[in-house]
């Protein structure tokens, strides 16, 4: 994806340039799908090449923010992973790298698509979420995941929650509405709300581009310092 996608953000640079200046730290995973080029590309730039083909038991977004973790200070309060292409495709897919931020409460991961992004907010914390309209929005949905959130309630939403249980077979916020710039909420579920399709550069922003990239065929692993959208 960075080999082929990330030129397109710079229509009028030269696509090799682009490529070697936001070289992947690393590029970590299964190594069954990514094209010989591509990796030969990075190899010689210096980027690190992590074969885990013998692990088969982890995805490779698992793999990767094993890494990170094990990069970096644990104690960094407003460490921020965005995982870009982690939804569409085969659900058995999506559903493994949902499973994987569910893994990690701690950590904040945002999985990305062309259409919107999910991230877990867990119920040791009250969320306030701050509305970039310029590039996501209106359109949003609170799932509870594994088990029913209990007791959810929220402000900034067309639809809002009071003390309301949500469960699978009972009540989910699925076609909500964001009506103001800041959403809150405090319950164990699953935020997702939709990006702007218009504004292609909405993922180059979200990212600032001056992070660290790990990446295996269709998703990149992008981690960054940013303010904790969840405080």
């Amino acid at each position: 994806m960075v080999f082929d996608e990330l030129p397109r953000f710079f229509p009028h640079d030269d696509p090799s340039d682009i490529r070697k200046r936001y070289k992947p730290y690393a590029i970590k995973g299964d190594m069954d799908s990514i094209r010989t080029d591509v990796l030969d590309f990075y190899r010689v730039l210096g980027t690190k090449i992590i074969d885990e083909s013998h692990d088969q038991d982890t995805t490779d977004l698992h793999k990767c923010v094993t890494y990170i973790r094990e990069l970096l200070n644990p104690e960094y309060p407003n460490l921020c992973i965005l995982a870009t292409g982690a939804l569409g495709g085969r659900f058995d897919h999506e559903m493994g790298n949902i499973n994987v931020i569910c893994r990690f409460p701690p950590m904040l991961i945002i999985l990305l698509s062309d259409d919107c992004l999910i991230q877990l907010l867990p119920s040791t914390h009250h969320h306030k979420i701050h509305i970039q309209s310029s590039i996501e929005g209106p359109h949003c949905g609170l799932i509870p995941i594994g088990t029913a959130a209990g007791r959810t309630t929220t402000t900034g939403l067309k639809w809002n929650l009071d003390k309301t249980e949500m469960r699978f077979s009972g009540l989910v916020s699925t076609y909500n509405i964001v009506k103001e710039n800041i959403v809150t909420m405090q319950s164990d579920l699953l935020w997702t709300i939709s990006l702007k399709k218009k504004n292609e550069g909405c993922i180059l922003q979200m990212t600032q581009m001056k992070s660290q990239i790990l990446l295996d065929e269709s998703w990149v692993l992008t981690s960054i310092f940013c303010s904790i959208l969840s405080t």
